[in-house]
């Protein structure tokens, strides 16, 4: 029974299609035989004592003698049974428990209707890692991509917004074009002030400064 069960003697496909194992089938076969044995002999054994108690006065030397001789028989039948075991699994398992090579599982009915050799099959799943391999690429390629247009995104707002400052700082320059340079100035050093916070700018330029600067401006002039 152990080289039965072995893995190169199963039969899947069968397993598959009868839902078991056909050697399970005949173990469990042999091991009914063996309860049903053990329970019979003990059955056997009662019913001997009992008869011949009444023959024999020494009642402890005859159960021990039926025990011994039960288990004699027992290990007799059981080797018995076991060669006929073996040879029942052989003719069960090759005539019975067996799939007709003309007889499919419903899943391998397409495998019939269109069907492939190995040598395609490898080649289909070749090219198919293949694929995969070209995809995870393709994936992994759009998604830098994507990350460097958010950055270039990012980077143009902050350009348009440098030439919104840009042009909004001519255009104050221009309004207070007419006034004199200290007035001037102090108003575009305040709309840089404004906007230097929205436009990320890191220009310091004070009111001392600005004072500075258009003192020394008209000690020029």
């Amino acid at each position: 029974l152990e080289e039965a069960m072995s893995p190169s003697s199963l039969k899947l496909y069968e397993a598959q299609f009868f839902g078991f194992i056909p050697q399970t089938c005949m173990v469990r076969v042999y091991r009914a035989f063996q309860d049903f044995l053990n329970e019979l002999l003990l059955v056997v054994e009662a019913v001997f004592v009992r008869k011949l108690s009444g023959t024999d006065p020494n009642g402890e030397q005859l159960c021990s003698r039926a025990r011994e001789c039960s288990q004699k028989l027992q290990i007799f039948l059981q080797e018995r049974f076991k060669r006929l075991t073996c040879l029942m699994g052989t003719v069960l398992v090759n005539n019975v428990l067996s799939v007709p090579p003309n007889v499919l599982l419903p899943d391998d009915q397409p495998h019939k209707k269109y069907f492939q050799c190995l040598e395609e099959v490898l080649n289909l799943e070749s090219s198919l890692a293949e694929l995969q391999l070209v995809y995870q690429a393709e994936v992994c390629g759009r998604q830098a991509l994507l990350a460097e247009l958010e950055e270039q995104r990012e980077v143009q707002e902050q350009l348009d917004g440098i030439l919104r400052w840009i042009v909004e700082l001519q255009a104050a320059w221009m309004q207070e074009g007419m006034a004199s340079f200290h007035d001037s100035f102090h108003a575009v050093i305040g709309e840089v002030n404004k906007k230097r916070t929205g436009c990320g700018l890191n220009l310091i330029l004070d009111n001392v400064s600005a004072q500075k600067c258009c003192e020394k401006h008209s000690f020029v002039l």
